[in-house]
């Protein structure tokens, strides 16, 4: 394979975290000049470590990463790292660049309206000052997708960029991704927006440690995968029924002695032949166990009463007058566009500081934020679900944890060393544990594998205390039962005497 195959190629790559952590064994790969392709594989599998080999990050442990002269390579990030929430506009564009760029202001402005994020006439004048954690959650992935497009890169590396995205925004970037004519490789859970412009998949298998190749469109080749593992199970389960008829009859021979043993014998070593040719199926294909999130005893009838919230009206927080009760085992959606106030309104509602919020006494809550800063990223896996258990039984913790796929050496692991897919199922693990009477989920699926998605979808459909959902995925939401829908964007302000 020789260095003009392609625009970036990997040759006989391995990489470890550690010695138990192995991540890539010997794997190669091309990916060619303008092609656009979705990096897929388990959460934790080690696909952001694979864009830091590629942007140079990291290096291999053994074999060569080579890229074509004078590439260069922008990664729209998953998150903006808590340092950088506190950079002006201007100073967490300066720093996407190795060198000052003295028309800073005019590129900001540019690549603003690519991600259709262009502040008003109004605040035009001080948006370049303003503070990055002032933005909504959307409103800061169109702000890394924006850090990366401003570097005008020859490839494009997408971790996650339509989490936290309104409809309106995903529907924006597809379009843009359609049009762009260099190269994009994408980390995404959204199997509609991969399908819409990727036109093939690099797939991490976790079981081997490489990179498989697979062309075609996301959703057709997700369906030769499946169909692989399939087939794969099948395989196996063949085999074994074979391999124990095998055992029932060496059983038989060896009691009937002399020649017989010799066959025996024999059929041992076919055994063991048989036993080693099983083929490993892949891990990445497995999904959570099914769950329930039990709510605690003695919840009353009417859980919470909302009768005003503040929402983001032409770029100003506003009281809005409204009246929602949520009952016990009702659901409720909240929606609204990027950037009207949906997490804000979901953190003081969990923090029980939101304007005309009235939650009963005794309903506990529990409340999956989309950045997972509620977690502890010092305490380890094990530390943190023991210490979500009323009754601090390790066995019945490992027991839970493992359904989440939560086990060996990630039990260990520090909260803040795992990918964020994993933070997710931690949170989902701990929420069962905790038992709330009232379920707060802001964005649910952001990082989530999507093979987890209906398992977590059918969980929260049964779920039997009050739920208040945020999310922006319809194929998610429409799985869950709604009762009430608060649509924010329809709310008038309050008139003021």
């Amino acid at each position: 394979m020789s260095r003009t195959d392609g625009l970036i190629v990997f040759k006989d790559v391995s990489f470890e975290h550690d010695a138990t952590k192995p991540i890539l064994v010997d794997a190669s790969f091309v990916v060619r000049r303008g092609s656009k392709l979705t990096l897929m594989g388990q959460n934790g599998a080690g696909k952001s470590t694979l864009f830091s080999l590629i942007t140079g990050d990291l290096n291999p442990d053994q074999g060569d990463i080579n890229l074509q002269p004078r590439t260069s390579i922008a990664v729209s990030r998953q998150i903006i790292p808590r340092a950088e929430l506190e950079l002006t506009v201007r100073t967490f564009f300066e720093n996407c660049f190795s060198e000052k760029i003295y028309d800073i202001d005019v590129r900001i402005k540019s690549v603003l309206e690519v991600v259709n994020l262009t502040p008003s006439e109004k605040q035009a004048a001080e948006f370049h000052d303003r503070i990055v954690g002032s933005f909504s959650g959307g409103q800061q992935a169109r702000l890394l997708l924006a850090s990366a497009l401003i570097q005008d890169p020859d490839v494009l590396l997408l971790d996650e960029p339509t989490n936290n995205l309104d409809r309106a925004g995903i529907e924006y970037l597809t379009d843009f991704l359609k049009d762009y004519k260099k190269t994009v490789i994408v980390i995404s859970h959204d199997a509609d927006f991969l399908n819409s412009f990727t036109q093939g998949v690099l797939y991490l298998n976790t079981q081997n440690h490489q990179v498989e190749q697979y062309n075609g469109n996301y959703h057709a080749v997700v369906k030769e995968i499946v169909a692989q593992v399939e087939k794969e199970k099948r395989q196996n389960a063949q085999l074994k029924k074979r391999i124990q008829a095998d055992k029932d009859k060496i059983n038989y021979f060896a009691a009937k002695g002399g020649k017989m043993r010799l066959v025996a014998k024999k059929m041992r070593a076919e055994i063991e032949e048989s036993e080693a040719s099983k083929v490993d199926v892949r891990r990445e294909d497995k999904a959570i166990r099914p769950f329930t999130i039990d709510p605690h005893g003695d919840i009353p009838l009417d859980i919470l009463h909302l009768s005003a919230v503040t929402v983001i009206k032409d770029h100003e927080p506003k009281s809005c007058s409204c009246n929602v009760t949520l009952k016990r085992g009702e659901h409720l959606q909240i929606v609204g566009p990027n950037g009207i106030g949906k997490t804000t309104l979901l953190e003081s509602l969990a923090g029980g500081t939101a304007t005309g919020e009235e939650v009963a006494a005794g309903v506990k809550i529990g409340y999956y934020r989309q950045d997972f800063s509620n977690l502890d990223f010092d305490k380890s896996v094990f530390e943190t679900l023991m210490d979500s258990m009323k009754k601090k039984l390790e066995e019945d913790m490992r027991s839970v944890a493992a359904g989440f796929l939560l086990f060996g050496d990630v039990m260990r692991t520090k909260v803040g060393s795992l990918s964020e897919g994993q933070k997710g199922l931690v949170a989902f693990a701990k929420l069962k544990m905790e038992e709330p009477g009232l379920l707060i989920l802001d964005e649910p699926t952001n990082h989530i594998n999507f093979r987890h998605i209906p398992v977590i979808a059918e969980a929260l459909h049964e779920y039997k205390g009050a739920l208040i959902l945020v999310s922006h995925v319809d194929d998610f939401a429409n799985e869950i039962r709604i009762d009430q829908t608060l649509d924010l964007s329809k709310l008038k302000p309050a008139k003021t005497k």
